[in-house]
């Protein structure tokens, strides 16, 4: 128990910190867009393709990025990584044309990739299958996290013209400097390998590295694969599938719902914000919640495959309110938390049957073809919208995916439980 609370209290911090910084700057473009899409003349089908193409450089880089974590350095790549996705989140504030939208949202998207997928294999390294989803959700607690501080602070900015510049610029250029920050204090804060740190105790090193030692011994016993035997196997692809549906949703959701309120209610541009804080809350309060049920019972593929469904059936339901904005908003609270409630014993899944280079390529794997939905979510829902004048098509389309990803993970075999001893 000592070691477990010392590397949770050194490491999670900071990660939790990372992942606020990253999505922020992935997501920030729902809010910009409340005064962007104005400024630049873009349409409903030009946002949702320049929001979406941030996943199509993403997935390009995602899985040598996940392997460079495994093999070389999770403190050296993850800084590389923030550093250059900082720069050009911050050069987002000073684009002109839709054509320049595209390119840095897909410029940014390679910059990123390999960050969350090496975050999962990173906390490998260091927590137990036992204390896994726990310590994922405490890290993708940032996720929702990041929307109830950025969506009152973008808003904020949203509001200012300093030098001229509007509003908007500003929100992307302010909320880009952070990351190139923490790139640089995270090559000297972080550790790689529990062999290596020197902030734990040399019994708490010689046990913590023991634990995963035995760890990765039980699932070679089981059976260890290679990289490309990874990849053929049916969970791996099932896992790859419920992602991409779930992303799918998720992102179509997430960037549309700032611009669905407004035009759904007619309020300015900070209220809004405001009012898209609450479904993240609930997302931040499920995920905590089912991250830790999934720990203390050891039971994932109910907690991964149950949530997506509920959330489909709320989008169904928030579709169905129509012009009642009390009813959407409760309806969009639904959908949120069950949006991140499956994700810490989604990702403890993997790890759980796979072991080293196998598990970071699949882990890589997953997220980089799961995330092309959070291109295809966004922008079918723009595209739809553009060509029916209406969110209805969209939405409906986004709810089967959520839907479909219920009943995908229900088929993941469970994985086999392991007794450890505490310390």
């Amino acid at each position: 128990m000592r070691t477990r609370r010392r590397v949770a209290v050194r490491l999670m911090p900071y990660l939790f910190l990372l992942y606020i910084i990253a999505f922020l700057d992935r997501v920030n473009v729902s809010y910009a867009a409340l005064q962007m899409t104005r400024d630049l003349g873009f349409s409903d089908r030009v946002f949702g393709l320049g929001a979406g193409i941030f996943f199509v450089g993403y997935f390009l880089l995602e899985i040598p990025g996940t392997l460079i974590v495994e093999r070389w350095s999770a403190r050296k790549w993850i800084a590389r990584i923030m550093i250059s996705w900082g720069m050009l989140a911050a050069a987002t504030g000073f684009i002109k044309s839709a054509h320049h939208f595209y390119w840095i949202r897909f410029a940014l998207g390679m910059a990123e990739a390999g960050f969350f997928p090496g975050i999962i294999v990173y906390l490998a390294h260091w927590f137990r299958y036992e204390d896994r989803a726990k310590a994922v959700a405490i890290f993708m607690s940032a996720l929702p996290l990041s929307n109830i501080i950025g969506s009152p602070f973008s808003g904020l900015i949203l509001g200012v013209k300093w030098f001229g510049i509007a509003g908007w610029r500003w929100v992307f250029i302010l909320e880009g400097v952070p990351a190139v920050i923490f790139g640089v204090v995270t090559i000297f804060y972080l550790t790689d390998w529990p062999r290596q740190a020197r902030w734990l105790r040399d019994d708490e090193r010689q046990w913590l590295t023991s634990e995963l030692e035995q760890e990765k011994r039980h699932r070679k016993a089981v059976r260890s694969y290679s990289v490309l035997e990874a990849f053929r196997q049916r969970d791996v692809v099932l896992l790859l599938s419920v992602y991409f549906c779930t992303v799918t949703g998720y992102y179509g959701f997430t960037l549309w719902m700032p611009t669905v309120l407004q035009r759904l209610s007619g309020l300015p541009d900070l209220a809004v914000t405001m009012v898209a804080m609450i479904p993240y809350l609930c997302g931040l309060v499920a995920m905590l919640l089912l991250g830790w049920h999934s720990d203390k019972t050891g039971e994932r593929r109910w907690h991964t495959a149950i949530p997506p469904g509920v959330a489909g059936i709320g989008l169904l339901l928030g579709i169905a309110a129509g012009d009642s904005v009390v009813i959407v908003v409760m309806m969009f609270c639904i959908v949120a938390a069950a949006a991140h409630a499956y994700l810490p014993s989604f990702w403890a899944i993997p790890t759980a049957f796979l072991t080293e280079s196998a598990a970071a390529a699949a882990i890589g794997l997953i997220n980089a073809v799961g995330n092309l939905g959070g291109f295809l979510g966004p922008f079918l829902v723009g595209y739809v919208r553009t060509a029916t004048g209406s969110f209805v098509g969209g939405m409906v389309f986004l709810s089967a995916a959520l839907i479909l990803a219920s009943f995908l993970a229900a088929q993941i075999k469970p994985p086999v439980k392991r007794m450890t001893n505490d310390e």
